[in-house]
């Protein structure tokens, strides 16, 4: 019998566009299409959770195929790599386009705003916390902040996990982005889907760049796809391994997988 994520999967497939990469399969939509399927969500009142893929998703995906499943039990996976685009639109998907999670955090914001739904912060340092509030106070006066917590970087205890399902539940967040980083928050997203009504966006790196923490790269080097190299001479010492070691392996198994040489458990 499926468990809920692949009755989610399910009951989506009919009517989602979706082409795989490696282990995942991400749909092909713009931030209209992710802002209506975040809207459609919190009407339907169940939660759910929407993930933003990289390159590094993808590899954390084809070497762990339980995590696949986490983040293909998404209710979208949103394109926030170029080069996943690419494979997208080798495979006839021409009108693939990229969504950045840091972009698109900003612009749920303010349509938040404008619709007077209540949002939530889940992960971060406290001082990153502090900063992104600060600006979305100033920037977005009559944005309803609800929630907002700086969980410690350790094994929560389960009364720990409990008290925080119930605080979010009481603050009546409809929008929680959720910065732990891959694979983190995805995992900590799919273990709490039924836990609330709150719609999930793991946002990453989204919390340092609002907050100024991260400076983001200039359009044109996005665009080249050569982002990765503008934050790994930010964080060198965090980001080589990721970069160095899993964009290579990307390439490689991308090129079989287009090839038709790659052979995956499912087709």
């Amino acid at each position: 019998m499926p468990d809920a994520n692949e009755k989610n999967q399910i009951s989506e497939s009919a009517d989602r566009d979706r082409v795989r990469v490696l282990s995942l399969f991400p749909d092909v939509g713009d931030q209209a299409a992710i802002i209506e399927k975040t809207a459609e969500l919190i009407k339907i009142g169940n939660g759910g959770y929407i993930c933003f893929s990289t390159v590094h998703m993808v590899m954390e995906s084809y070497d762990d195929p339980q995590f696949a499943e986490k983040v293909n039990g998404a209710n979208y996976i949103a394109t926030d790599g170029m080069p996943l685009v690419w494979m997208q639109k080798l495979q006839g998907k021409k009108h693939a386009s990229r969504v950045r999670g840091n972009d698109f955090m900003i612009l749920l914001l303010e349509f938040a705003e404008s619709n007077d739904l209540k949002v939530g912060f889940y992960g971060g340092k406290q001082e990153v916390i502090d900063a992104l509030l600060e600006r979305a106070g100033k920037e977005l006066p009559d944005l309803e902040i609800a929630y907002s917590y700086s969980p410690p970087f350790r094994a929560l205890t389960e009364e720990e996990s409990a008290e925080i399902v119930e605080d979010i539940k009481i603050s009546g967040t409809q929008i929680l982005f959720v910065g732990l980083g891959c694979p983190k928050q995805e995992n900590w997203m799919s273990a709490h889907r039924d836990k609330f009504s709150a719609v999930m966006l793991g946002v990453g790196a989204a919390f340092d760049f609002y907050a100024g923490n991260l400076k983001e790269s200039p359009r044109w080097i996005s665009n080249l796809g050569l982002e990765w190299l503008y934050r790994l001479f930010q964080e060198p010492k965090r980001l080589w391994r990721r970069y160095l070691i899993l964009n290579p392996r990307f390439l490689f198994l991308a090129s079989l997988q287009l090839l038709g040489l790659k052979k995956f458990e499912r087709e």
